[in-house]
């Protein structure tokens, strides 16, 4: 059997999703499964070992526009899966597997996009799944009979080669964290708007517990353009 995943778009979606597709690799341990993602999410999943096969997929670059996504349903169509798995909810997700000749496609029943998947799953209503959103893409297994092995995976972690590890460190210790040290990453920025983020100063008030009761190092981090955020947090801890 050959699966696609459509992936979701977010870094942070992407990681809440890594137990549903932890659950799909044990539940098909024979399966030739393919995630279509973002660049910058195709690199996180990279090292995961829940795969056979990556295709990113840009659409501000290679797939942009309408010519754009035909040339990714076209390569998906001659690779002749056999099912889409939907984790991201949008319209595009359903068009693409949908022009990709995709025999049977599964997702949630959201943004008017039902007509173009084989089993439209109603979503969760409010208290029926524990509120984490891991749970979300797991129920979306649950419901559509794939469900099984589903709640043996819930654990969220990532897989780290050990070559990335010692990078990691050497640039730590560049930066003047302590070696042996608890590090504690705190990623305070948000796209699209302050709206969606904690406050500075309740970050910083965190950290600063957590550095007087356990010693850690804090590390803060994120986009060029959350520096703003950072500077903010790192003014109101003694210790950054």
């Amino acid at each position: 059997m050959k699966i696609l995943i459509r992936a979701t778009n977010w870094v942070g979606d992407a990681i809440m999703a890594l137990p549903a597709l932890r659950a799909v690799r044990k539940r098909f341990p024979d399966a030739e499964i393919t995630i279509v993602a973002r660049p910058y999410v195709a690199d996180i999943y990279r090292d995961q070992e829940i795969c056979d096969q990556l295709i990113p997929y840009d659409p501000k670059g290679l797939h942009a526009g309408f010519s754009g996504r035909e040339r990714l349903a076209a390569q998906l169509r001659a690779q002749k899966f056999d099912v889409a798995l939907l984790l991201q909810n949008a319209f595009d997700a359903a068009w693409l597997a949908w022009r990709a000749r995709i025999p049977e496609r599964i997702g949630y029943a959201r943004h008017a996009r039902s007509l173009l998947l084989t089993q439209s799953v109603p979503l969760p209503r409010q208290g029926e799944i524990p509120a984490h959103e891991k749970y979300y893409y797991l129920e979306l297994l649950r419901r559509a009979g794939w469900g099984n092995s589903a709640k043996d995976e819930t654990f969220i972690g990532l897989r780290v080669p050990e070559e990335k590890r010692r990078s990691a460190d050497e640039f730590l210790s560049k930066s003047g964290v302590r070696l042996g040290a608890v590090r504690i990453a705190v990623a305070a920025g948000a796209s699209y708007g302050s709206a969606k983020c904690w406050p500075p100063l309740r970050f910083a008030e965190v950290a600063n517990r957590l550095q007087s009761e356990t010693e850690a190092e804090i590390i803060l981090f994120g986009t060029a353009a959350e520096a703003n955020v950072s500077t903010a947090i790192s003014a109101e801890m003694p210790r950054p």
